[in-house]
């Protein structure tokens, strides 16, 4: 399939699953261009498994959001910068990394992007998966740097249950994309062949890399709102918020780390950071 043709598939594609989340409350306005700017990158220049990668994570990360919504509402209201809605900024912090690399594949089809892709994606939603499951742990998180028990939903705050989830959450992203190559070979040899060797020869490396990707960045995610992430203090609230103005339009003061890395930046870099440590674990084992 011609790039032309790939990317006017991107933007029908995206564009339907955007206006959909959109009806469902999961994306706002600005949401629907960043959902239709990064699907229509990875759909065009990654091919379709790439973009059903893409849609996996925002599928299942959507509902996921849906889980027990009232009670996680409320420590959103208190802790974070933004709602369940995602917004432009969102969408490309989330996918913007993969898009980038899909981007490269299509120029550089080299395996090792291939991985980063997957550990890119693997974080996005291991990440996600922790915030939405860790938040609703009955025993408090322990802040990343220095193990001091701290509110849920704090930056930079882990938890055995969060820790589980960030697994959870690589792993799918693993199995998705090992799925979709799989089918795309079956379907098209001319697709497969990319990304050389076999079906089979990409089972546990996909899973590997997705886990560990997955792991890192979501981890390295913590590290970041920990330190280097800004956050504020609400004086009315008595508490630590990513919001650099509060509800009432009282503006909070800033309490650690840089006021322009805010949570979307942070989730970005991540991402990035989580393809990297794939890409070089995929090298490894290559190796």
């Amino acid at each position: 399939m011609s790039l032309p043709l790939q990317l006017a598939l991107g933007i029908v594609l995206s564009g339907l699953i955007a206006f959909a989340a959109y009806k469902r409350g999961s994306l706002s306005r600005s949401g629907v261009l960043g959902a239709m700017i990064v699907g229509t990158a990875i759909f065009g220049f990654g091919g379709w498994a790439w973009g059903l990668v893409l849609i996996t994570f925002f599928v299942l990360s959507s509902l996921l959001s849906k889980y027990k919504e009232a009670l996680k509402e409320q420590v959103a209201a208190e802790k974070f910068d933004k709602g369940s809605q995602r917004d432009l900024g969102q969408a490309l912090a989330n996918a913007g990394a993969g898009a980038l690399i899909a981007v490269l594949f299509y120029f550089i089809p080299d395996t090792r992007l291939l991985a980063a892709f997957v550990g890119a994606m693997a974080t996005v939603n291991a990440d996600t998966w922790a915030t939405e499951i860790g938040v609703l742990s009955k025993q408090s998180p322990r802040l990343i740097t220095t193990w001091q028990r701290v509110e849920p939903g704090t930056s930079g705050g882990v938890s055995v249950q969060g820790t589980l989830a960030t697994l959870a959450g690589g792993l799918v992203i693993g199995l998705a994309a090992f799925g979709l190559i799989a089918l795309e070979g079956v379907l098209g040899g001319a697709g497969f062949a990319r990304y050389g060797g076999s079906i089979g020869s990409l089972a546990l490396p996909l899973l590997g890399i997705a886990a560990l990707g997955g792991l890192a960045g979501s981890l390295f995610d913590s590290l970041l709102g920990a330190t280097l992430q800004a956050i504020y203090w609400s004086e009315p609230r008595q508490k630590e918020t990513e919001k650099r103005i509060d509800p009432d339009g009282t503006p909070n003061r800033l309490l650690r780390g840089f006021r322009w890395l805010n949570n979307d930046l942070v989730n970005f870099t991540s991402s990035a950071f989580g393809g990297l440590v794939a890409a070089l674990v995929w090298m490894l084992a290559a190796s």
